[in-house]
């Protein structure tokens, strides 16, 4: 009886360690792993085009004007829209640009020594893109499109120096291009001045004396050969004697040869005096 007893305790004993054998573990059986699915991994590596935003950033200055430019040719309302959200250029920008059209110009003109027709033509193209680009930029700046004047003339200080640089030939069909840019750049500043001087105030004749606009002017005349007299002749119709300029007369200006006021005392505004190589 003891000896049963044993047997059926271990017996008993077995059992549960049988039971607790991993073979025997119903959860361990049927357990799977779960692996992501191939497919949704390789969703994840498929090419997509840029978003708007990060495009544009990718993209250069020339790429976007040109672009931008198919657009508007396209769509009118478009280009109506972006000239009304545009910032307007400052004199500063302005002739950054136009210095870039200067850059192309010099860059055209042939090494060594060459004829002055064949100079002329190898120019050509830049030189008409300059001056094209030299006019519409320079109506940007006048009234009543610009009511600052001192933008207006500091644009225009910018612009004649520029146009100084430009070359210059004997023949006067090559010579036409730069001759036609005095003449217009001189009919802009006769209209700064004519327009700064109606609004009244002594805000023109306190421009004159603190930065000194007619000797400016007055040099550029000089430069030009004489070319800018329409310039010449408004700035000394306009000059108030009687404001600040006058009561400035006794200080720098006033000893100034290439001050207005003293061509005038002196018998010697409006004569062209040529300089450099003309």
């Amino acid at each position: 009886m003891a000896a049963f007893s044993k047997k059926r305790k271990a017996d008993e004993d077995g059992g549960e360690e049988m039971s607790l054998s991993p073979t025997n573990s119903p959860a361990i059986t049927h357990r799977q792993l779960v692996r992501p699915s191939k497919k949704a991994r390789a969703a994840e590596l498929i090419g997509r085009p840029l978003p708007l935003p990060r495009l544009l950033e990718a993209l250069d200055a020339s790429q976007l004007r040109a672009i931008l430019q198919t657009i508007c040719d396209q769509s009118p309302g478009i280009s109506d829209q972006v000239v009304q959200n545009a910032p307007r250029p400052t004199p500063l920008s302005a002739l950054r640009l136009l210095g870039e059209y200067q850059e192309r110009l010099n860059a055209a003109m042939p090494y060594g020594q060459s004829s002055a027709d064949y100079n002329y033509y190898r120019v050509k193209q830049p030189l008409i893109a300059l001056i094209e680009a030299v006019s519409e930029l320079t109506r940007q700046f006048l009234p009543p499109v610009e009511s600052q004047t001192s933008a207006s003339l500091e644009f225009l200080d910018g612009v004649t120096k520029l146009i100084h640089q430009l070359p210059d030939w004997d023949n006067p069909s090559y010579r036409q291009h730069k001759d036609g840019a005095y003449d217009e750049i001189s009919r802009a500043w006769a209209l700064v001045i004519q327009e700064a001087s109606k609004r009244g105030g002594g805000g023109f004749s306190s421009l004159l004396a603190t930065e000194h606009w007619d000797q400016t002017l007055s040099k550029h005349q000089q430069q030009a050969g004489g070319r800018l007299e329409i310039a010449m002749s408004a700035l000394a119709a306009h000059i108030n004697w009687t404001g600040p300029v006058g009561n400035n007369a006794t200080g720098s200006a006033g000893n100034d040869p290439n001050s207005i006021r003293n061509q005038l005392m002196n018998g010697t505004f409006g004569a062209p005096v040529r300089v450099g190589p003309w």
